[in-house]
């Protein structure tokens, strides 16, 4: 059975993809997705890092991106469960033991 290396995962990338997991169309303001502004507000990162982990999340196509400028991103359901479980990002979003649901969920 696989280990996951929870000392050395990418934080940042997790809160990220996470995010935009959990995200519903109620949360932001176009329905096409968010921005990279409105997600760096959401997840208190600096643009700039917002922007990369969007790109490692869009060459592992576990997000979708429309538009250009602004460009638009969603969380990609059919392709995130279609991932293999060794793969490493799959593995960073399925591993909830440090996850606040509540930063996510009002209930």
């Amino acid at each position: 059975m696989f280990e996951y290396d929870y000392e050395n995962e990418d934080k940042e990338l997790k809160l990220v993809g996470l995010e935009l997991m959990f995200l519903t169309p109620e949360k932001y303001s176009n329905p096409e997705g968010i921005t990279a502004v409105e997600l760096a507000k959401r997840v208190g990162l600096s643009l700039d890092i917002v922007k990369k982990k969007l790109k490692i999340l869009y060459d592992n196509e576990i997000i979708r991106c429309s538009g250009l400028n602004p460009k638009f991103w969603k969380f990609d359901e059919y392709k995130y469960q279609r991932l293999d479980e060794d793969n490493e990002i799959y593995r960073l979003l399925c591993s909830f033991d440090d996850v606040d649901f509540d930063r996510y969920f009002s209930y």
